[in-house]
């Protein structure tokens, strides 16, 4: 998929760098943060401010849908801006659809994940690329799966628990 790099980071000094990047972001645009082995999913909302869905993020349990500033939703990884040129819905209309399920607690890696949610904001229909490259291609959803479990052990999560909850 095609992004715009942006100058971020959250080492230290350097959040000056990411919170001056966000007066060129526009509102409504679809974030992503380049994680190990997948991408991560938000849409900006303007002021600093991105709602995702946040899964699994640093825990076994299921995250809710959230306002966050753009450095939590980065977490110190690359971000970049997706074009959606066939966006149905953009500006302040995203804006409105993302905030309309701020609190939805209904997190599924497969079928409801940050990148389904980016999708029903700016087109009007649930899809993830990720998920249904994973599909098409096996080894590559193998390989997503074994970062994804690394990224819950390095942050502490428990892999049972999260490992009942994915589908």
């Amino acid at each position: 998929m095609n992004t715009n790099p942006l100058q971020t980071s959250s080492e230290g000094s350097e959040t000056r760098q990411a919170a001056a990047s966000t007066i060129d972001l526009p509102i409504g645009a679809h974030l992503v943060a380049q994680r190990r082995g997948y991408e991560h999913h938000g849409i900006y909302v303007g002021n600093g401010r991105v709602v995702h869905y946040s899964g699994f993020a640093g825990s076994a349990h299921r995250g809710p849908v959230e306002e966050v500033e753009l450095d939590r939703f980065a977490a110190g990884h690359p971000l970049s801006v997706r074009p959606t040129p066939s966006a149905r819905f953009v500006g302040a209309e995203a804006v409105r659809r993302a905030r309309s399920r701020l609190g939805e607690n209904h997190y599924r890696l497969l079928t409801n994940n940050c990148e389904h949610f980016c999708a029903w904001c700016l087109l009007g229909e649930s899809r993830s690329e990720q998920v249904h490259c994973c599909l098409r291609h096996p080894r590559a959803g193998v390989h997503a799966l074994v970062c994804l479990v690394k990224a819950f052990v390095e942050s502490g999560a428990k892999g049972g628990a999260v490992a009942a909850q994915l589908a």
